[in-house]
């Protein structure tokens, strides 16, 4: 196992900064603190730019190669998550509205809410191989209240598949679609499943990680390898494992603790990209292959 610690690539940039009134998610989140944004859901598109959540005042950035940010949508709720569908569509999941495809600048369209059992609140999101799309569902469960969410998105129909995690957070699907990931946050743990559900009810789960310290993991992302990345929230760090679980490297922040998100660069799938939301901030580091 390897111990790094990651450079600066980008941060937002002074002007957008929030200035105003913190929103009613800073307010519930971070009380009495001042929040200027908090970023989440790093993903890269197809043109290599660097796409990024500001769930407490609903603006969704695109940070170019070079590290130049754009705000591309600001609308009135709280996405934790926003992908691009092959067709162009921007699907994302926020925590006030649900299940949304952004339509403009300042528009959005519901695509489900979660009837007849509405959502408890939206978290993260990612589209498997296959073209389905995994989001989770926490609200605010916790180990006291373990009713948070997984669902699957595909071909228009919406499947409920877990409701017992405690908090479910980062998702990611292995690049062979056979297995999907999910951070447990509150439990500290990463579960695993199989992509291939039972025709009815839940599938078995397991715990794959058992973590430690900070708040638990956040945000996850898999690369072309099979490796996993995984967001300690509120320890500044974040972790590599291989696809049998074994830890690849720790990845320290210079600055930092409000770890949320992890991706990795698709033209080199050992260049991982962490996201502090503590600071508006987007570090890098390259994960050396493990010897075999």
């Amino acid at each position: 196992m390897t111990h790094l610690t990651a450079t600066l690539w980008s941060a937002l940039p002074d002007d957008l900064h929030h200035r105003g009134e913190p929103s009613a998610w800073a307010k519930m989140t971070r009380p009495g603190q001042t929040m200027h944004s908090f970023l989440e859901a790093a993903f890269f598109d197809a043109n290599g730019h660097l796409w990024l959540s500001d769930v407490p005042y609903g603006r969704v950035f695109r940070v170019s190669p070079d590290g130049d940010w754009t705000q591309m949508h600001q609308i009135e709720g709280e996405p934790h998550a926003m992908r691009l569908t092959p067709d162009g569509q921007r699907i994302a999941v926020d925590y006030k509205h649900g299940l949304i495809e952004l339509t403009g600048e300042t528009t959005f369209d519901l695509i489900s809410s979660g009837e007849p059992t509405p959502f408890l609140g939206l978290s993260d999101m990612t589209h498997g191989p296959d073209g389905a799309l995994w989001f989770t569902d926490s609200g605010r469960a916790s180990l006291s209240d373990p009713r948070g969410r997984v669902y699957r998105w595909q071909d228009g129909n919406l499947r409920l598949v877990l409701d017992c995690v405690p908090y479910p957070n980062g998702i990611a699907v292995s690049p062979d679609d056979a297995w999907v990931y999910v951070a447990a946050t509150r439990a500290n743990q990463v579960w695993k499943f199989s992509t291939r559900l039972p025709e009815s009810g839940a599938p078995m789960v397991g715990t794959y990680l058992q973590l430690s310290g900070g708040l638990g993991p956040d945000g996850l992302a898999c690369n072309s390898h099979g490796w996993l990345a995984v967001a300690q929230a509120q320890a500044g760090r974040a972790y590599v494992f291989d696809p049998v679980g074994d830890l690849i490297a720790e990845v320290r922040l210079p600055q930092g603790l409000w770890t949320t998100s992890v991706t990795f660069d698709p033209a080199d799938p050992t260049r991982l990209f962490i996201v502090d939301a503590q600071f508006g901030c987007v570090f890098t580091c390259r994960i050396p292959t493990p010897r075999t």
